[in-house]
């Protein structure tokens, strides 16, 4: 059995948005379930995600959903990284960049870092910050 880590993102009514637009960055298969369908509920929440999921090629999987009023949301930062990256992998993690980049703030572009990655920071267009890391 394979152990992972995959990270659960909390939106303020925006899940829905957010997992379609992670979906046009990385592709993959996008599952979403409503609270009306997951729980009956029939009040404003009954068209926010309940929960969601992005299942990637490479095990990925992000996970996604409305954060119930009153609940508080903690936003970590979620890292692409690999080692050892050959030309392909190294153009994907790039052209996820590229996308995720749409309506963000970057804080750090997209460049070759001291220690010889290629290295980035930005907080997307959902206020989910992002690094990307990408050995060559």
């Amino acid at each position: 059995m394979t152990i992972g880590l995959t990270p659960y993102l909390q939106f303020p009514g925006t899940a829905r948005h957010a997992l379609e637009f992670y979906h046009s960055v990385f592709g993959g298969d996008m599952q979403m379930m409503t609270f009306a369908e997951g729980m009956g509920a029939e009040d404003e929440t009954k068209d926010q995600i309940m929960h969601g999921s992005l299942f990637l090629e490479r095990g990925i999987h992000l996970m996604a959903a409305d954060a119930p009023e009153g609940m508080t949301s903690v936003l970590g930062t979620v890292t692409l990284s690999n080692s050892e990256a050959d030309d392909a992998e190294h153009a994907t993690l790039v052209q996820w960049w590229e996308k995720l980049a749409e309506g963000a703030q970057v804080t750090e572009p997209l460049a070759k870092s001291p220690w010889g990655d290629t290295f980035g920071m930005l907080t997307d267009k959902f206020g989910v910050p992002w690094m990307v890391n990408a050995s060559h």
